[in-house]
């Protein structure tokens, strides 16, 4: 098995494609080990002193690491740690679950703002080991959630701002700000 790397946007973030599927649908975000229960891959990446997150993709893990730590002494580690979970075909996931596409329930407009995310936002994002999810509406703003090297990524308020924001007040003219949310 071959793990390619790839830097992110966020210096203390780095990308690792496997080259199998990873969560196929969906994506996870952990930022304990307590929360990475639920992931055997997770957990165990964890246990590499300094890793602070990990977030699961369709194809790609991003971990992101202590300030303290170097990507020259993390990196091997991991690498060994991903390469041994996919080589002992342990699931991803104990309970997978797909992401949430949305309710039925939903408006026009905040139907038409996932619609914009998932097929504009979320790609290009993944592509720098990052995921955007969307978390509500309401008196016209946009709540999204940054997961992965999105996540404290330097750059994360300019693409915010410059990015989604004015793309969302482009398609949808209710929409008056967006912003991050924990």
């Amino acid at each position: 098995m071959f793990i390619q790397t790839e830097a992110t946007p966020n210096p203390l973030t780095l990308k690792f494609i496997p080259g199998v599927p990873v969560m196929g649908t969906g994506t996870a975000f952990f930022t304990s080990e307590e929360d990475a229960k639920l992931s055997p891959l997770a957990e165990t990446l964890f246990k590499t002193p300094g890793v602070t997150a990990v977030f699961l993709g369709g194809d790609f893990v991003t971990v992101t690491r202590d300030v303290s730590q170097t990507w020259e002494l993390l990196k091997p580690q991991l690498l060994t740690t991903i390469m041994d979970h996919f080589v002992s075909g342990k699931p991803v996931l104990l309970e997978p679950g797909a992401a949430s596409a949305g309710n039925e329930n939903d408006s026009d407009i905040v139907k038409q703002i996932r619609e914009l995310i998932d097929t504009r936002v979320r790609p290009a994002v993944a592509q720098d080991g990052g995921d955007i999810v969307f978390r509500g509406f309401e008196d016209g703003i946009v709540q999204l959630e940054l997961h992965g090297s999105c996540s404290g990524c330097p750059s994360s308020t300019m693409t915010l701002k410059n990015g989604i924001e004015n793309m969302l007040k482009h398609y949808v003219p209710e929409v008056i700000a967006v912003e991050a949310v924990a």
